[in-house]
């Protein structure tokens, strides 16, 4: 994906948020360009950051940067529903662990990975900022879960299983 092979949607989205600040600052979009193109495609490729890189006048590896340094950013395809299991200190002494491997057996996959229906990625996550509430998850990179045993895990699974028909 060039710049050339963006959208007209897309483009004009980016013009959107390209808008809303100085002409000298057009690079403090990156972040809302690399979500509009995650929202389209559902990942961002090399090809969407040159892209993006290109629209704003920045330097690939700076759009790069910005796409690994934060998890919400997929730089795969993931499943319909990414799972991201807070693995930080205080949700690791409440049991974070055990939940991403509760999680990974019960949908046999590894921490990472996608289920072969394609449903679900299990990832694990750096402070999702809820430790008071730990064990939490964060699903789809929107909706946080709290306080997860075996058994709000299991019932998740089959909610988001169900929804999916």
């Amino acid at each position: 994906m060039s710049s050339a092979t963006l959208s007209d949607a897309t483009k004009a989205r980016f013009a959107r948020e390209v808008a809303k600040y100085p002409v000298d600052q057009k690079q403090s979009a990156v972040m809302a360009c690399l979500a509009i193109v995650q929202h389209e495609q559902g990942y961002v490729s090399a090809d969407a950051e040159r892209a993006i890189a290109d629209h704003l006048g920045m330097p690939p590896i700076a759009v790069h940067e910005v796409t690994t340094f934060y998890n919400m950013y997929n730089q795969q395809p993931v499943g319909r529903f990414k799972l991201n299991v807070c693995t930080n200190l205080p949700c690791q002494l409440r049991n974070g662990q055990h939940a991403l491997e509760h999680l990974c057996s019960r949908l046999g996959v590894e921490e990472g990975g996608t289920t072969t229906d394609g449903l679900f990625t299990v990832q694990k996550a750096e402070c999702l900022g809820a430790c008071a509430d730990a064990p939490v998850l964060l699903v789809n990179d929107r909706q946080m879960i709290s306080t997860m045993s075996d058994s709000r895990l299991d019932e998740l699974v089959e909610t988001l299983k169900a929804s999916a028909k």
